[in-house]
């Protein structure tokens, strides 16, 4: 018998959410004929995969089979690279977050507690400073109130002057 020259591909499992099954992307890059321009052509093919070996994000060859189903068209050969996957799920790495953050407010609670003792004696000293400061950003407030209304009523000024300008020269002109 003669053996027959298969196509070979190299791609990335981008789906293998399917039993013996996943989507494999091949990406290309082809000249454009009449701008030269290189062009990216990704492709996705669908691939048998008997013992579903691959996983999401592997780099995998696969070679031109016999048809599998009505998508399925190629065959997969071997996985070239492993994907680096966490393992832990997503779920529990949250679950563990959230144990991590309630024990830190338990932690300021308490700290909280124990603050408002300590302050209290010298806090009767930096009063008489906290109350000298917030006397002073009221008339720093008071300031800007007054010009802020004044710039509108200055730009409103030169366009009704302008006005009457640009009507005289019409009649001029007539």
């Amino acid at each position: 018998m003669a053996q027959v020259a298969r196509r070979a591909r190299e791609g990335t499992v981008v789906s293998d959410k399917m039993d013996k099954s996943v989507v494999v992307a091949v990406s290309s890059s082809t000249r454009h004929r009449l701008y030269k321009k290189i062009m990216r052509r990704l492709r996705r093919y669908m691939v048998h995969d008997e013992t579903n070996d691959a996983k999401l994000g592997d780099r995998v060859r696969i070679v031109e089979s016999r048809p599998h189903s009505r998508r399925k068209r190629w065959q997969l050969a071997e996985v070239l690279v492993r994907a680096d996957r966490p393992e832990l799920a997503a779920e529990e790495i949250d679950l563990e977050l959230l144990g991590e953050v309630k024990v830190e407010e338990e932690e300021t609670e308490t700290e909280a507690k124990a603050e408002p003792e300590e302050p209290a004696e010298a806090a009767e000293e930096p009063e008489t400073e906290a109350k000298a400061e917030p006397e002073e950003p009221p008339e720093a407030e008071e300031q800007p109130e007054p010009e802020e209304p004044a710039e509108p009523e200055e730009q409103t000024e030169p366009e009704a002057k302008e006005a009457p300008e640009a009507e005289g020269e019409e009649e001029e002109e007539s």
